[in-house]
């Protein structure tokens, strides 16, 4: 009677310990020890259904005689077949497994050598290779909550007190049963948490994915800050630098972490294309330089109608036949139109920085004034046209940009409304953050370094990072390695970024991973970390 009570109470144990592990084959390997401790096995195996119900696959093999362990966690491959469960389309009940599934019955075989109607010719060949004997044989179906068979337990050589190989008693086989069950329930919750965890994933990367396709210009961006992130986060866990001292990521802080950098930019599904395709600091609908372009031809036709009439005059009042002073005067005013349709051109082009010498320039360029097919008489560029063509940095005008901004808000509002489970809390902060800055001068919230969580601040480095070497914007080609590094550096000094991630970011060349998979050889150049600016650890 203790031992009964003994083997229930650890029945029990199992059973919880099986309720709370989230490793399949931990959950596996759990079962068949646990089985094997409770009817003191020598050995056994255990199957798992194959998707198709059409076989049964080993999932661990084990035996104490033969000191074998195999699947699981043991990192030893099983080489043995599946155990197919039909044949030629008929049931196959010849091997014990199998029959155990179609039969949905336990079977306890006293010696395999002495039973009819199973074929243990396989075993006969194992047990003469290995000098092991093959007696008693326990197998158990394993069904789920709703009646399901979705693999079988398979016990070995029960022993007795003294070792001695003997049946497997009812009581064993009442307890194998019992665990069966309780493995059963417990594997079937590890699948459909996993199946709706890669529902979930899956969900997500569609939505990184729609973002990333309704932009031609950030195809891949949703795709590759993630990595970047992880890349980030795994050598700021190996740091010992500043605050990342005492930092560490146990693997669900990884798995948020990810989560997070996919849905990044998830309220872009709100921003407009007009403004996320912003070419040119013209472009609506169509970029409107060609429209300026008409006007200047305008401007050159008018110019050589008024030199020709006033030459006309010349001839006609007979007072002067040369021209000279005309067509040089013509020539200059064209020269002076062509050289200023191309710094239109050329400023259409967003850059880095213009500066207010070429911002006056585009205003007194704008004064020209020109006649309109309906007759009327304009400047050349109206207040709009104007305001665009001074953009200082990029291609979006301020009312753009603030809409471009909004998508953080809506990512922010987006994600709030999620309920996400206790694991996945602070994805919504770390996503949130990736535009705040170090100095509290960032958006949408203005939140200073100690305001945002170590993780936040990685998504931040990676989102500038990856939009610096990217080769995909409308408005700027792939920057070479050195040069977003540089840029990077300044940003550090200026508190944009978290100064311990960016030395740790160059120190373990974090940046080179990153451009060894995703950048093309063009833009990876030489990198020389003491000419990065506010990197000092050399």
């Amino acid at each position: 009677m203790k031992q009964a009570i003994q083997r229930v109470a650890r029945l029990n144990e199992i059973g919880i310990s099986l309720s709370v592990e989230r490793d399949t084959s931990i959950v596996c390997e759990k079962i068949l020890q646990g089985a094997m401790e409770l009817t003191n096995a020598d050995g056994g195996s255990l199957y798992r259904m194959t998707d198709d119900q059409q076989a049964l696959e080993f999932v661990i093999v084990a035996n104490h005689s033969l000191n074998i362990h195999m699947g699981g966690s043991s990192g030893v491959e099983i080489n043995f077949y599946p155990v197919q469960l039909f044949i030629d389309d008929k049931p196959n009940i010849s091997t014990v497994v199998s029959c155990a599934v179609h039969e949905d019955r336990t079977i306890n075989i006293p010696d395999a050598y002495h039973v009819e109607g199973f074929d243990f010719s396989g075993t006969r060949k194992f047990d003469e290779k290995t000098g092991y004997r093959t007696q008693s044989i326990l197998t158990v179906p394993m069904k789920n909550h709703e009646g399901e068979i979705i693999g079988v337990l398979q016990l070995i050589n029960a022993k007795d007190e003294a070792g001695v190989t003997k049946e497997f008693s009812i009581e064993e086989r009442d307890l194998a049963e019992s665990l069966a069950s309780q493995a059963a329930v417990a594997l079937t919750n590890n699948r459909l948490i996993e199946e709706q965890r890669e529902l979930f994933e899956a969900f997500i990367k569609l939505i990184a994915g729609a973002i990333d396709e309704k932009s031609p210009y950030t195809g891949g961006h949703c795709r590759r800050l993630p990595e970047l992130t992880m890349m980030i986060a795994d050598a700021c866990h190996d740091s010992d630098i500043g605050v990342l001292n005492d930092f560490s990521m146990k693997d669900e802080d990884r798995y948020e972490l990810r989560i997070a950098g996919w849905l990044h930019d998830c309220g872009k599904v709100t921003t407009p294309e007009y403004v996320v395709d912003k070419a040119t600091k013209l472009e609506t609908i169509y970029d409107r330089v060609h429209t300026v372009d008409t006007r200047f031809e305008v401007l050159k036709r008018d110019a050589k109608i008024e030199m020709l009439e006033n030459k006309l005059a010349r001839i006609s009042n007979g007072s002067n036949t040369d021209s000279t002073d005309l067509e040089l005067a013509y020539e200059n005013k064209i020269k002076q139109l062509d050289d200023d349709r191309d710094f239109i051109r050329t400023s259409n082009v967003g850059g880095e920085f213009m500066d207010d010498e070429l911002q006056q320039r585009v205003r007194d360029i704008s004064k020209h004034r020109w006649l309109t097919p309906n007759n009327v008489e304009e400047n050349l560029l109206d207040d709009d046209e104007v305001n665009n063509m001074i953009i200082q940095r990029g291609t979006l005008n301020d009312e753009e940009r603030e809409i471009i901004n909004n998508h953080i808000v809506m990512t922010i509002k987006m994600l709030a409304e999620l309920p996400f489970p206790k694991h996945l809390l602070n994805v919504p902060e770390y996503a949130g953050g990736h535009h705040e800055r170090m100095d509290g001068n960032g958006y949408p919230l203005g939140l200073t370094r100690e305001q945002l969580s170590i993780p936040a601040r990685m998504m931040g480095i990676a989102d500038i990072f990856e939009a610096l070497t990217s080769s995909d914007r409308p408005y700027k080609k792939g920057k070479k390695l050195s040069e977003c590094l540089r840029i990077l550096g300044f940003m550090k000094k200026d508190g944009h970024v978290d100064p311990d991630i960016f030395d740790v970011f160059i120190k373990e060349k974090v940046y080179m991973r990153y451009a060894e998979e995703f950048l093309p050889a063009e833009q990876i150049d030489e990198i020389d970390v003491s000419k990065i600016p506010g990197y000092e650890l050399g």
